[in-house]
């Protein structure tokens, strides 16, 4: 399966360090970052769901709610959490999936369908594309996603720079230009004609081109 920006989030059933879970129905009417890794006890992945762990509160603010994935055994993940918690100075308090089967990974596009084996049988360099991060809209479709190399280690806000772009350019009609942040001016879609655009920003907007308007954040 080839998932592209604005695909449907394929649904699943998994075990999480959280018990069971139904996908859609744990997402309910929420954003979602989901990402994953490729194998329990990797050092830069330590930090990445520490990371998460501690941006908790900004994801909460912003409605989302954050999954993690890696294709180990619950038992595993367990022991894992604990490390992380250790290392890392912060307490897991969302769940990761369990993928010993290779299931949702391959479902997402992580790993090709003909994978053959389980979890226990690979190595971390074997499942090195499983390293992507979806953002996902609570239409359970598809927003946003990205993979990263396993040397890279993601920049957790920078993606919450792309949900504040896309929360706000579904409300309005906008763009977010390159290195936008939160309060700096934003860009009016093309569609909007002037007319229209006239209406909607009231207070006008700078066009140093005429595809080109720039306007105030409208939600800062």
């Amino acid at each position: 399966m080839t998932l592209t920006i604005g695909s449907k989030a394929p649904n699943f059933t998994a075990m999480t360090t959280k018990g069971m879970i139904h996908f859609h129905n744990w997402i309910g009417d929420h954003w979602c970052l989901f990402f994953s890794h490729p194998k329990d006890f990797t050092p830069v992945c330590t930090t990445e769901l520490g990371a998460v762990a501690r941006d908790m509160p900004e994801f909460e603010r912003r409605g989302v709610k954050v999954i993690g994935l890696s294709v180990d055994p619950i038992e595993a993940h367990h022991r894992w959490k604990e490390d992380i918690e250790e290392t890392q100075g912060v307490s897991l308090e969302y769940p990761l999936i369990s993928d010993p089967e290779l299931a949702v990974a391959k479902t997402y596009g992580m790993l090709p369908a003909q994978t053959e084996g389980v979890a226990t049988d690979r190595t971390a360099m074997d499942n090195q594309t499983a390293r992507s991060v979806f953002i996902i809209a609570p239409n359970k479709t598809i927003r946003a996603a990205i993979t990263y190399p396993m040397t890279a280690g993601r920049n957790f806000t920078e993606l919450l720079r792309v949900i504040d772009s896309l929360q706000m350019t579904d409300l309005h009609k906008v763009a977010t230009p390159a290195n936008w942040q939160r309060g700096e001016d934003v860009i009016i879609l093309p569609a909007l004609q002037d007319d229209a655009a006239k209406s909607a920003f009231p207070e006008g907007w700078t066009a140093p081109r005429p595809y080109l308007r720039f306007v105030a954040d409208p939600v800062q």
